[in-house]
């Protein structure tokens, strides 16, 4: 494919949402490229859960099987990084980190999102393996296992009544965090929930495995996974510099879009964790190609509006 060709979409971002929007895109005969940097944000999990007839697949394959469906139905791969989008004419053009220009029709931002984590010694070596946050993604795994909760705000709470759901041994760190009121302290007393209070210093690794929390006072406590509340911030630097503006949500910035994806740009559709913080993969990839019919739609009115016009100057 030339690094400078013209399609009906640009996708950027190759995971489940993009990916699943160029199938249902290419699905209906629209010439489709995705733009893929190769930044999957599950890459460190060990498998993808709550997706039905895939459940457990390692994040990785399950990628590789979704591009080679799109590109059995003509869907082009673009192995290279989305570095800029402008407004062009009746569409818009995508610079790529690599050289070349794609033009497009409609845009797509699949892009996903950044766990903005804790400043914290240990928690990057093992995120996504033992320090994570969803209790629905990794949950299972740490099942009756010791589990600690960093906390960090409100939502810290909630992290630790979900993985109280999953284990009887749960140990929350207020860390820094403000007091979350006498309802929470109650809420967790009744639920024997140990809390262990002071500045968090660091994790204690062993072999590249969790092993303790290590306190600034000197003490330390034993857990095999930490919970805690990463800032989730939508990659939009695309969205920006076409002149959208990230809104604010209570765990970090999204790009904020309808029921299908459409954004406050037309022609731009945001699907995935780019507009949903909270989306996991199956939702995500619903996401991809509910924005890939309503872009679809969009585009065979277009189309239609250009043959009656065509048709009256004749």
């Amino acid at each position: 494919m030339s690094r400078n060709s013209s399609h009906d979409v640009v996708v950027v971002g190759g995971g489940a949402a993009g990916l699943s929007a160029a199938v249902a895109l290419a699905r209906s005969l629209r010439s489709v490229a995705v733009v893929d940097a190769g930044e999957s944000r599950n890459a460190p999990a060990g498998g993808a859960h709550n997706l039905l007839g895939r459940e457990g697949i390692p994040p990785l394959e399950l990628l590789a099987v979704g591009r080679r469906e799109a590109e059995q139905y003509g869907a082009e791969i673009v192995r290279d990084r989305a570095v800029t989008a402008r407004a062009a004419g009746d569409g818009f053009t995508v610079g790529l980190a690599g050289g070349g220009v794609l033009r497009a029709r409609r845009l797509l931002l699949a892009s996903g999102l950044v766990d903005e984590l804790p400043d914290l010694p240990g928690v990057r070596e093992l995120w996504g393996r033992s320090v994570l946050h969803c209790p629905y993604c990794h949950g299972w795994e740490v099942r009756g296992r010791r589990i600690g909760v960093l906390g960090a705000g409100p939502m810290s709470i909630h992290q630790t009544l979900l993985f109280r759901q999953l284990s009887e041994d749960v140990t929350f760190f207020p860390d820094r965090m403000p007091d979350p009121g006498a309802e929470a302290w109650e809420q967790l007393s009744a639920l024997g929930v140990r809390v262990v209070e002071g500045p968090v210093q660091r994790l204690r690794l062993e072999e590249d495995v969790l092993r303790a929390v290590v306190l600034e006072d000197g003490p330390e406590v034993p857990v095999d996974a930490l919970v805690v509340a990463p800032r989730l911030v939508a990659r939009a630097d695309l969205y920006e510099q076409l002149g959208g503006t990230l809104t604010d949500h209570p765990a970090g910035a999204l790009i904020a879009a309808g029921p299908m994806g459409g954004t406050e740009i037309p022609g731009v559709w945001a699907a995935g964790n780019a507009g949903d913080l909270s989306a996991m993969v199956s939702s995500a990839a619903g996401a991809g190609v509910g924005a890939a019919a309503a872009i679809n739609a969009d585009l065979v009115a277009e189309d239609a509006a250009a043959a009656v016009r065509a048709r009256a100057a004749v």
